[in-house]
């Protein structure tokens, strides 16, 4: 199809480019607050008579109850009271998008800037820590009983937390040789600085809980393995690290990688500079990831491409605004229909601008090809960074039911999977969500298992 036009990648340089965009400095770009900022921030929560922003809270944080004692100067209370749902509050805290709960769901988001619950949520933990304050209740004594948990993510991080409190002898197998799953290979450290993390590891071995890197469920050793080797039940946990192909043609070319493929190979150290020109394609927030981190390896001009319109990106506001302070340019209602290459490697980029047609019954937009619209992006490279799957390799062998989207399916309350002693959490069954989604949902996991192995009614009374 003849192309109407040739788009080279303009990059919209800042006033002042933020020096963690400096090549190979992947420093922790937002700092947190002070005490003077935390109390001023706190001081403009409403204090709603129905706070229907812990509704909106994945884990349902009490979030007036902790900003309230913050206010208080009882920062320690506070901490106590947000840790009584969150299990990994300094995590959340950094990496999960807030903004909604506020915004959403009182009169401070609606005709205001949202308070920033993620900050504050920060500040107490940060605050915990900079005074030598315990973070964790006292484990409980073991029991002796054997959980095997599959997966170093968030859901299996909070499953071995909650059931080592309760006495459970827990393993966690994890497949990479980093421990953290995407926190770890799918967040940049300039988002969530990797000695949180290894904070929690550290805290989860001082209860007990043995960590294997480097073994794959579903390959090295079976979940029937597992069983006879004395675990009484399984979580599943692996997360969702298949990424999702944009189904054009040249996909195969050297130049294309895909944008878990390309976190994961750069938080490992594989990968480097991808060239001077760059293109990212999709909306969300491992899209984003992907733009700025290219640009901390060394790329020269990163730029994103989005079918749909700006306010309709599902990315945090926060991480388009770093975006674009970084020099990123984002280019929206538009989408690649062929990568074209020479001698096998990607040259140019082959898209087509779209419209946004008839809305569904939650107010999405579909986008549209305009016809005729056809043009030309030069690049070296382009990251399709449109979603993830699950990769099923941890229950096989089982017959674990499957949903049609390819996560396990499990009962809504319970967690439980078709195979009674098994459970799962996380993006293995919600496909690629929030943090706070995947530990809500191994709290309901941990607790199914804690009344399985108990001989209890895994749904009374829930």
């Amino acid at each position: 199809m003849e192309t109407k036009e040739r788009l080279a990648i303009p990059r919209q340089q800042p006033k002042e480019l933020p020096a963690a965009t400096r090549i190979g400095n992947f420093s922790e770009v937002v700092s947190g607050y002070d005490a003077a900022a935390a109390q001023q921030e706190a001081e403009r929560c409403l204090q709603c008579k129905k706070p229907l922003c812990r509704e909106g809270c994945p884990i349902h944080n009490d979030i007036p109850g902790f900003i309230r004692l913050l206010r208080e100067g009882k920062i320690e209370e506070a901490y106590w009271l947000d840790r009584q749902t969150n299990s990994l509050p300094a995590i959340c805290s950094r990496v999960c998008p807030h903004e909604f709960q506020c915004e959403g769901h009182c009169i401070r988001g609606k005709k205001g800037e949202p308070v920033a619950i993620g900050m504050l949520e920060r500040y107490i933990v940060d605050w915990m820590v900079a005074n030598q304050k315990s973070l964790l209740q006292p484990c409980a004594l073991p029991n002796h009983r054997k959980v095997a948990i599959v997966g170093s993510g968030p859901a299996g991080m909070s499953v071995a937390y909650y059931l080592a409190h309760e006495g459970y002898a827990c393993t966690i197998f994890e497949s990479l040789p980093l421990l953290g799953g995407m926190l770890t290979v799918g967040i940049p450290p300039y988002r969530l600085p990797r000695p949180v993390i290894e904070g929690e590891f550290a805290a989860l071995r001082n209860c007990g809980v043995e960590i294997v890197p480097g073994v794959t469920i579903g390959r090295d050793k079976s979940l029937a393995e597992l069983k006879n080797e004395g675990f009484e039940a399984v979580f599943l946990g692996p997360g969702a690290h298949a990424s999702r192909k944009l189904g054009v043609e040249g996909e195969d070319l050297c130049g294309v990688i895909h944008g878990v493929d390309y976190l994961r190979r750069v938080n490992l150290g594989e990968a480097g500079n991808l060239g001077r020109n760059v293109v990212v394609v999709g909306g969300g927030n491992v899209a984003i990831d992907c733009a700025r981190t290219a640009l901390r390896t060394g790329s020269d001009q990163v730029f994103i491409l989005y079918r749909r319109g700006r306010e309709e990106m599902p990315a945090s506001k926060a991480e388009i605004h770093h975006l674009e302070e970084e020099g990123v340019r984002i280019e929206t209602l538009a989408a690649p229909v062929k990568i074209h290459g020479e001698n096998g490697r990607l040259r140019r980029i082959e898209c087509i601008r779209m419209k946004l047609g008839e809305c569904d019954a939650s107010g999405r937009c579909r986008p549209e090809p305009v016809e005729g619209s056809n043009f030309m992006i030069e690049a070296d490279a382009i990251i399709p960074a449109i979603s993830q799957d699950v990769d099923p390799t941890a229950g096989s062998g089982l017959e674990l039911a499957m949903s049609r989207w390819g996560t396990y399916q499990v009962d809504e309350l319970t967690m439980q999977c078709s195979v009674p002693w098994v459970f799962a959490a996380g993006d293995a069954v919600l496909g690629p969500q929030t943090v706070a989604k995947a530990v809500h949902q191994a709290r309901q996991a941990a607790e199914s298992i804690h009344r399985f192995l108990q001989g209890r009614d895994l749904k009374e009374g829930r």
